[in-house]
């Protein structure tokens, strides 16, 4: 069993994906945090979601989340998720500008369809987020103890 620095740097490269790969992964998890700006500082939001097309659809209330993504700053969606057979995780990141919607006929048959808030509450506008990019990396997960060991920076003797 090895546990020298190459062999942990070779198990531990990262996987650009494309877009393609990212749009797939992002249709198998539905939470993901919604990063937006308030009064000149991040905000972070969990928020369910689902893929409709190339965009992500989220259901909100009024409040600051609604409010900030309405406004005029780019918004960012990040969603992760895990392969347990494989080994490895992934991290996803959506950004672009958001724009509310009318509930129309077609959203709720669509997308509005499936996408149940998960917090109690009037939740009624529905927000898209219209990306300029899409970029996500995968790679396999480290166990735990292999993280740092006590051998990876010995003593030295003095001289």
């Amino acid at each position: 069993m090895g546990n020298n620095a190459s062999e942990r740097s070779a198990s531990t490269a990262v996987e650009v994906l494309d877009a393609s790969a990212c749009w797939d992964l992002l249709r198998v998890v539905s939470v993901g945090h919604l990063a937006v700006l308030v009064d000149g500082h991040p905000e972070i939001f969990p928020v369910n979601y689902k893929v409709d097309h190339q965009s992500v659809v989220f259901r909100t209330g009024a409040g600051t989340k609604l409010q900030a993504a309405a406004g005029p700053a780019a918004v960012a969606l990040e969603a992760d998720g895990t392969d347990q057979e494989q080994g490895t995780a992934w991290s996803v990141q959506v950004k672009g500008h958001a724009e509310v919607l009318d509930p129309s006929p077609d959203l709720m048959t669509g997308v509005g369809l499936t996408l149940f808030p998960w917090q109690a509450g009037h939740k009624d506008q529905f927000v898209r987020i219209i990306p300029t990019a899409v970029s996500g990396r995968r790679f396999t997960v480290t166990p735990p103890l292999t993280w740092w060991s006590h051998l990876d920076n010995p003593p030295r003797g003095l001289a």
